[in-house]
């Protein structure tokens, strides 16, 4: 048998192998596909807010709609000053527990609704009427659960707390007003006996591209808030206030307005409103708070980022060095120490650390016609971006689910930049300009300047190293879904056939769009760091478990803080091993906080401050490992290791690998020549001059200046 054949023969047998084992574990069938889109909407004008100079001076337009929504009724379909409905729009109001969307079309737009087994019509936009619902909680063994009771049971309830739950539709997402009551408030909708006067905006994270309505279940709700719920506050929240669904951060603003708008209109102004949410959930608080006035007082963001559009940056450069690692460098063996990938992608990596979806590097290789190897290790960008590059970048990919027919798949450029295509602008094909570059960026050069690696590899690493290729020029990955499992597996791993190769010359890099990258910024898709509300950043330490959502994220955010008014004292980070989750205790302390600034008005966030409020370290068991404006010290701003920093080691990306700074904010640097970077001692300690001409082939349009402006950043701001 020759080589090939035996590829062939390996392929097949581990395909199969992998195909039983995932269909013992996984169903076949998907509900969503009887509810699949078969044709797209047009969507009416609507308006779009001006953006100049930034979002954050532009006023917003008055309300056109008239809250509250009375029960029965629906809100409203489109927003107010976010443009034109996106479709296709994928309803999910069945996911959510509240049936089937009201029809709004006959002619096959949207969802199919149905009567029994007959189509009745169509849902386009999604709308549901608004309902009230009871609730109660009760714990075991520290696990909360909401109980849903009817009308009759709810009025003899009195054993365990009682909540009324309002449901329906704002701006096409599922919005949820959550309000402690005593039984006798039942049967009417505007009691409010146990509240606190305080409200709590619950936002939730994952990775969206917009095309769906998103999934809000009630009882997620109220369960996320429970010991928040019990202490008498009020929470509300929108499928359009979670990630997953969509990143596009002025629709975000726009919806979370109108739903504590419909909250105001029925129990009156809180005493403040505070926000919490994980990860996107936290980038999103960033950025309201950030871009607008009259939504939150106050922000908890959890595991957070500063916003999404500058984790792309690094986040889009893991696929990239993945794909090197495994199928470009010449000395692959090297790059099995997985402690040694950690210098060039700056995220975490360990050796030993298992890969879940670990069969698909030497599925991989066999095709690609390489000796197969088994992973001995894992990085933060395989266990915690595997596949994200695709699914934002690629305006082919789509959904594995079947929420599209093929013709409205073919359609739709699916991309985390057409998400926002009416602020990024489109080019000639229609597609979302992007605001990801990466020309004359060094990958690896403060691991050869600390001589982690040889010259050789780095200039090996930055000649192969490419850059995604032109959207037109992207196609889908491939990916087989064995008889009809949704669990993927993936054939062209790490996108390398979306990545430019080395021919004549080094593999060409990404070229950006500049004007997507002004428009992100003057649209406030970017966190300028613009922000003067009390801020407790708080997250458990994740490091050892490749978890991407990485501490020194925390400190992009304080970075940009500091930068924009010179100091960040409006801006408390707190780190807690992972078994203590602080989220109680941040309540406590904002609540304090915030009361001080109504007591008196006249105080900045900085100076309302508690003194006993400090960025501060949890151990495992929930006591103060250390406390102070030092503990975190280190690399990210040149001072002595503090105890904190000690104690919970953070990473860099690779942007900082390649010598950018510790705010992750530049989109594209200013290009200086190889003579000048030498000239400035960018290589120092490692001797450069002798290395002119390979340097200048390998970047021929120059290298990165870290200490220049971003190129993308309007120059008025």
């Amino acid at each position: 048998m020759g080589k090939k054949a035996g590829i062939v023969v390996l392929f097949t047998l581990l395909l199969g192998a992998i195909t039983v084992a995932v269909l013992q574990h996984y169903p076949h069938q998907d509900e969503a596909s009887s509810r699949q889109i078969n044709a797209i909407a047009k969507p009416d004008a609507n308006p779009l807010l001006s953006f100049k100079p930034h979002i954050s001076a532009v006023p917003r337009p008055p309300e056109t709609f008239t809250f509250p929504i009375a029960l029965g009724e629906t809100g409203p379909a489109t927003n107010l000053y976010s443009g034109p409905n996106q479709y296709p729009f994928f309803c999910m109001t069945q996911e959510s527990e509240l049936g089937q969307p009201l029809v709004d079309n006959q002619q096959g737009f949207g969802i199919p609704v149905y009567q029994g087994d007959q189509v009745i019509g169509y849902s386009k936009d999604c709308s549901l009427p608004s309902q009230l619902f009871y609730f109660t909680l009760t714990e075991q063994n520290g696990e909360f659960t909401a109980i849903r009771l009817d009308e009759a049971a709810a009025r003899k309830h009195n054993s365990s707390p009682l909540f009324r739950v309002e449901q329906g539709t704002i701006n096409r997402f599922i919005y949820t007003l959550v309000m402690p009551i005593a039984n006798q408030e039942v049967g009417e909708r505007h009691g409010q006996s146990q509240w606190n006067k305080k409200l709590i905006y619950q936002f939730n994270g994952g990775s969206g591209i917009g095309y769906r309505q998103g999934r809000q279940k009630a009882s997620r709700v109220m369960t996320r808030q429970a010991q928040q719920l019990l202490d008498g506050y009020a929470v509300v929240s929108s499928s359009g206030n979670k990630t997953s669904y969509t990143y596009n951060m002025l629709l975000a603003e726009d919806t979370a307005r109108r739903v504590k708008q419909q909250f105001v209109s029925l129990y009156g102004e809180p005493l403040y409103t505070v926000g919490i949410g994980g990860s996107g959930g936290g980038l999103a608080q960033y950025l309201i708070g950030q871009n607008s006035t009259g939504i939150l007082d106050g922000l908890i963001p959890l595991y957070s980022y500063p916003d999404m559009i500058t984790q792309t940056t690094y986040a889009l450069d893991c696929d990239l060095l993945n794909n090197y690692f495994t199928f470009r460098s010449d000395n692959p063996k090297a790059w099995r120490d997985w402690e040694r990938r950690r210098q060039i992608e700056g995220l975490n990596a360990i050796n030993e650390f298992p890969q879940k979806a670990g069969f698909l590097q030497p599925l991989n290789q066999l095709m690609a016609g390489f000796v197969p190897s088994f992973p001995d290790g894992n990085s933060e960008c395989i266990n915690g971006y595997f596949g994200l590059s695709a699914f934002i970048n690629n305006p082919r990919q789509g959904f594995l689910r079947p929420f599209f027919s093929d013709d409205v798949i073919a359609q739709t450029h699916w991309s985390y930049w057409q998400d926002l295509k009416h602020i990024f602008g489109t080019d000639e094909q229609g597609l979302g300009r992007s605001t990801w570059d990466n020309i004359g960026v060094q990958y690896g050069l403060n691991a050869l300047r600390e001589g982690h690696i040889t010259f050789s590899e780095f200039i090996h690493i930055n000649h192969h190293i490419g850059g995604w290729k032109p959207q037109p020029e992207m196609r889908q990955e491939e990916i087989a879904l064995p008889l009809g499992t949704r669990i993927p597996i993936w054939l062209t791993l790490w996108g390398n056939h979306n990545i430019t190769k080395a021919s004549e010359g080094p593999a060409p890099r990404h070229q950006g769009s500049i004007q997507a990258m002004e428009q992100a910024y003057r649209a406030g898709q970017v966190f300028i760091g613009k922000v003067d509300l009390p801020i407790i950043d708080a997250r458990h330490y994740l490091e050892n478990e490749l978890d991407m959502h990485h501490m020194s994220a925390s400190f992009y955010s304080r970075v940009r803080i500091a930068q924009h008014q010179g100091h960040s004292d409006n801006h408390v980070i707190w780190v807690a091993h992972k078994d203590h989750n602080p989220t109680a205790a941040a309540f406590k302390a904002m609540d304090d906080w915030l009361l001080a600034m109504k007591d008196n008005p006249q105080l900045s966030a900085a100076d309302a401050r508690p003194d006993a409020l400090q960025d501060t370290c949890f151990n495992q068991d929930g006591s103060i490992y250390a406390a102070g404006s030092d503990v975190f010290d280190g690399q990210w701003n040149s001072k002595p290791q503090g105890q904190c920093q000690s104690r919970f080691p953070m990473f860099s990306t690779s942007r900082i690998q390649a010598g950018g700074g510790w705010g992750g904010d530049m989109f594209k640097c200013p290009l200086v020549s190889i003579e000048t970077a030498i000239d400035n001692g960018w290589y120092l300690p490692f001797d450069a001059r002798p290395h002119l001409g390979i340097l200048k082939a390998t970047f021929p349009q120059g290298v990165c200046n870290h200490e220049g402006r971003d190129l993308g950043r309007p120059g008025d701001l």
